[in-house]
């Protein structure tokens, strides 16, 4: 009998759950990425359930939590790890906080170890203050976030609103004390009452003094880099075991459905080679007539040549379709428009797919009918690329992909995917 997993990750985003999956099979950790409860097995040595719990709405993101926790508890997980992106992108309501709750009262975990950031990407915590690529969060491109704008750094500040109790902090200095400094101050935070406490990780040697304090941990809420050096050191001795993926062939294209700074420099880039197609969030019509004619002018390009599709607008563009349909309501009509495309391009042959945005990427392989999706591991472009699959009654072909988070990678980061897709 296989053994069970070392531990369990539940995700708020696809991209995320994909990109700790990509660490993991690097050490030779088989991590399959369940995308909803009932697909999750006892297989592996680390279990994903990769959700879409970021934006949604608290009493709904507790609910969906709670399912993937149970899902995990049940294949023999005896860890959970919830895993949020570096930046913790979240509203003021949620949906961190609620996370931090919910893990520490079912797994009985207390103190609760929260950490933020990923140092190699110049997101970090400093005195649990957030900066991004050297800055603020607030003084950051992160503020032009249009549906996460994080307007305060201090995490213990936004994060207790969320939880509706204060954290506390063990700061740079401690963790740089050294280990007997870093347990000092932990129990210093948890004599002063508080059941959470926040992590600094203002560089790399903080996070591995972090991965101490949490070794013997049974639940923690952290960012990639925490979560993948817990989860190394906790399935250790499965490294090796992974076999590969199956390779995909055939058309491919890429979807962009972030918004920001870094989306248009690598639409930019992308569109200098092959045509894209921008879609108008108030354009006249049904999203199904929408969706209709995006297909149409796509089909024909099917094979010849890849081609991007785009929710993408400027920011008078974003204000306008935000103040008609709302911020939460324009996201997820983008996502709808996008994961209707694509599933409309897999049905005429589309076997190879780019997508570029956390929520937009999960909105797609839930209409391509995925279930599992298999991380191939980290290279050059870091991780995101996959095999995705299905189980039930419908078959479903297999596809290619790389999922990617909206603020990540370089400006030719979409060109690069296409060139290195797994073929």
């Amino acid at each position: 009998m296989a053994p069970s997993p070392s531990l369990g990750i539940i995700s708020d985003d696809v991209t995320g759950g994909l990109l700790v999956a990509s660490y993991f099979e690097e050490a030779g950790l088989e991590s399959p990425v369940a995308l909803r409860p009932d697909a999750v097995e006892n297989t592996g040595a680390i279990q994903i359930l990769a959700t879409r719990s970021r934006l949604a709405p608290p009493d709904e993101a507790r609910a969906v939590i709670s399912a993937a926790l149970d899902a995990l508890l049940a294949a023999g997980c005896p860890a959970i790890g919830y895993k949020a992106c570096a930046s913790f992108d979240s509203t003021e309501e949620g949906n961190i906080g609620p996370a931090v709750h919910l893990l520490a009262e079912r797994m009985a975990q207390d103190p609760m170890l929260v950490s933020a950031g990923f140092p190699e990407f110049r997101a970090t915590v400093h005195q649990g203050y957030l900066f991004y690529q050297g800055r603020l969060v607030t003084e950051s491109i992160k503020r032009l976030d249009p549906v996460t704008p994080m307007p305060d750094p201090d995490l213990r500040r936004f994060l207790g609103r969320q939880a509706r109790e204060a954290f506390g902090l063990v700061s740079h200095l401690d963790l740089h004390g050294g280990a007997a400094a870093a347990r000092t101050a932990l129990a210093r935070e948890r004599a002063a009452g508080h059941r959470f406490i926040l992590l600094d990780s203002s560089d790399d040697a903080d996070i591995a003094a972090s991965a101490e304090l949490a070794r013997e941990a049974r639940a923690i809420v952290a960012s990639d880099p925490l979560l993948v050096a817990w989860g190394l050191a906790r399935a250790a001795d499965r490294a090796g075991s992974a076999p590969p993926p199956p390779r995909i062939d055939g058309p491919a294209a890429v979807l962009v459905g972030s918004v920001g700074p870094v989306a248009e420099a690598q639409l930019a880039a992308f569109a200098a080679h092959h045509p894209v197609l921008t879609l108008d969030l108030l354009a006249d019509g049904s999203e199904a007539e929408q969706i209709a004619r995006a297909l149409e002018w796509a089909t024909p390009r099917i094979g010849d040549t890849p081609f991007a599709i785009t929710t993408l607008a400027d920011e008078a563009g974003i204000c306008a379709a935000q103040a008609a349909l709302g911020r939460i309501g324009a996201a997820r009509q983008a996502e709808r428009l996008l994961s209707g495309i694509a599933r409309g391009l897999r049905d005429r042959g589309l076997r190879r797919l780019v997508v570029a945005g956390g929520e937009t990427s999960g909105a797609t392989v839930e209409a391509l009918g995925l279930s599992r999706l298999r991380a191939l591991p980290r290279g050059p472009l870091g991780g995101g690329f996959c095999i995705g699959t299905a189980s039930g009654p419908t078959p479903v072909e297999p596809i290619s992909l790389f999922l990617k988070s909206g603020k990540l990678g370089t400006a030719d980061v979409l060109l690069r995917a296409l060139d290195r897709m797994p073929s």
